[in-house]
C-alpha cells in the first residue's frame, strides 16, 4: 500500500512528528519549545496527581506493562482537530503540545489514551485490521475518561436528553473512529453499535464509571486495597 495512503487511512496524517524522516521543524517551530515544556510538565502532573491516571498505570503494571514516562509519552505538534492518540505501533502516547492548553483536559487526554493502552496491554487489540477492536476501544475511552462527565457536558452545552451518557459515549467514539478510519458513518455507526453494550459495560481496571474525580479516587482506592489484599493472601 502506498505509505501516504496508509498513513490517511490509520490517521498517523494528523499526527506529522510521528514520520521523523518527513517532519522538519522550522524556525517557528523551533521557537515553540515553551509548548513543549507546558506539555511535559502538564504530563508530569497528571500522572502524579489524577487518580484517573494513577489507577491506569497501577493496573497497566500489574499486567506486566509498566509504562515509562520518557518511553512512552511523547508531547508533539499535531493536526488542530485532535488532542492526542495511541501509537500502537510503538506503543506510545503521543500528547498534542499544541492543542492541550489546560491542566484537566491533559488529565482527560492522559486518562483516555491509557485506556487504550491498557487495552493494548490486556486485550492484543488488532488496531489495524478489526473495527470491531478500535470501536470497542474508543466506546470504553469515552466512558471511563471523564469525557461525558455531566460537567464537560454542560461546558459543551449538551445536556438535558435521556439516557444522555450513553450518547455521549456513542458519540464520541463515532467521531474518534471517523477522524482516524476512511469509512462512511453508516458503517462506522453500525460497528459501534455492534459492541456498544458490551464495551459500554466493560469498566475495567475502575470496577465502575467513575463519573467524577472523586469516583475515581474511590475506585483508585479500591484498586490498591485489592492489590494490598491479595498480596497477604
Amino acid at each position: 500500500m502506498d505509505q501516504t495512503k496508509q498513513e490517511e487511512e490509520y490517521g498517523y496524517d494528523l499526527f506529522p512528528e510521528r514520520d521523523r524522516a518527513k517532519f522538519k521543524k522550522n524556525s517557528i517551530a523551533n521557537s515553540l519549545f515553551t509548548f513543549n515544556n507546558k506539555c511535559q510538565l502538564m504530563l508530569q502532573y497528571a500522572v502524579e496527581s489524577s487518580p484517573y491516571a494513577k489507577l491506569l498505570l497501577s493496573a497497566m503494571k500489574s499486567s506486566g506493562c509498566k509504562v515509562f514516562k520518557d518511553r512512552h509519552f511523547s508531547c508533539e505538534d499535531c493536526d488542530g482537530t485532535v488532542s492526542g492518540g495511541f501509537d500502537a505501533a510503538s506503543s506510545q502516547i503521543v500528547l498534542c503540545q499544541n492543542n492541550i492548553h489546560q491542566q484537566s483536559h491533559m488529565n482527560r487526554v492522559v486518562t483516555h489514551e491509557l485506556i487504550h493502552a491498557f487495552d493494548h496491554c490486556r486485550a492484543h487489540v488488532d488496531w489495524f485490521n478489526n473495527l470491531r477492536h478500535l470501536a470497542c476501544s474508543e466506546i470504553r475511552a469515552a466512558n471511563l475518561s471523564g469525557d461525558c462527565s455531566f460537567s464537560n457536558e454542560v461546558a459543551r452545552f449538551n445536556f438535558g436528553v435521556k439516557e444522555h451518557h450513553q450518547e455521549c459515549v456513542r458519540g464520541r467514539a463515532l467521531r474518534s473512529i471517523l477522524a482516524v478510519r476512511k469509512i462512511s458513518r453508516e458503517d462506522a455507526e453500525k460497528i459501534v453499535s455492534e459492541v456498544f453494550d458490551t464495551c459500554f459495560n466493560d469498566h475495567a481496571p475502575f470496577g465502575r464509571i467513575p463519573h467524577s474525580k472523586k469516583d475515581a479516587k474511590f475506585a483508585y482506592r479500591e484498586y490498591e486495597n485489592r492489590d494490598r489484599y491479595y498480596a497477604n493472601l
